[in-house]
């Protein structure tokens, strides 16, 4: 929920009619006191699991927003930790919270770094940000910085029940959002029931990662037995030289 110092629902229909960028740029200032953020359990959560397969070289957090996936890098990553958005005001937050880091504004669909440049990408909620049509291309750009070996990692969570009033909720949402887009420009792209993860799976094969999900033990399991919550890696393939004639 919303805490005192968060947006007001005046701040919030305001962004809500900008573009984007230019609405994370209003909202910037309070987004960590908003329920968008990425809760602390979900990073802990991730950070214990990529523990377990580190520790890493550089790291990256796509679309990193204010810088709550920071401390995830910081965790697991011997190297250097860079954040990448593309809202000018969410990083100038960031980069008060954490001078060490380096602080990039990009969009992540054309990323301005050198092909290889780290060893882990993470993202925190940010892929309702994207069109379906969209996904290859982003997946594509993070494989390009992916040195061979290294790993795209992001938590997901199982999606709510048709008896859940969370599942009518966000198809609400999600209407409400479509209906914004057709008689508005420029559009606010934010669909939380766009990003299916039997798609996500074969686009991220297709561009050239190898695929697992490994269950986040912490949020336990739904009554039929399927976790709560998992952590989607995906795995840059390592090149294999044929021997020396």
């Amino acid at each position: 929920m919303f805490s005192p110092e968060g947006p007001s629902l005046r701040e919030l229909a305001v962004q809500a009619l900008s573009s984007v960028e230019r609405g994370y740029d209003l909202l910037a200032p309070k987004f960590d006191h908003t329920p968008f953020r990425t809760p602390d359990s979900v990073l802990d959560a991730v950070a214990a699991a990529l523990k377990r397969t580190g520790p890493y070289g550089d790291g990256l957090d796509l679309c990193c927003g204010t810088g709550a996936g920071l401390p995830v890098l910081d965790a697991v990553c011997r190297g250097r930790a860079t954040g990448v958005d593309f809202s000018t005001g969410m990083l100038d937050v960031a980069r008060r919270a954490a001078p060490h880091a380096s602080w990039v504004r990009a969009d992540a669909r054309r990323l301005p770094f050198r092909p290889g440049a780290f060893d882990l990408v993470v993202s925190f909620g940010a892929f309702g940000h994207f069109l379906p049509a969209e996904l290859p291309g982003l997946f594509t750009q993070v494989h390009s910085v992916l040195r061979p070996g290294g790993t795209f990692a992001f938590p997901v969570l199982a999606p709510p029940r048709p008896t859940s009033p969370l599942y009518w909720a966000l198809l609400g949402f999600d209407a409400c959002m479509r209906v914004r887009n057709a008689v508005r420009r420029p559009p606010f792209v934010m669909y939380y029931r766009a990003f299916r993860l039997g798609e996500v799976g074969r686009e991220l094969r297709r561009a050239g990662f190898v695929v697992e999900w490994r269950p986040l033990a912490e949020f336990g399991e739904r009554a039929d037995g399927s976790p709560r919550a998992c952590l989607v890696t995906a795995r840059r393939v390592r090149v294999s030289l044929p021997p020396a004639a």
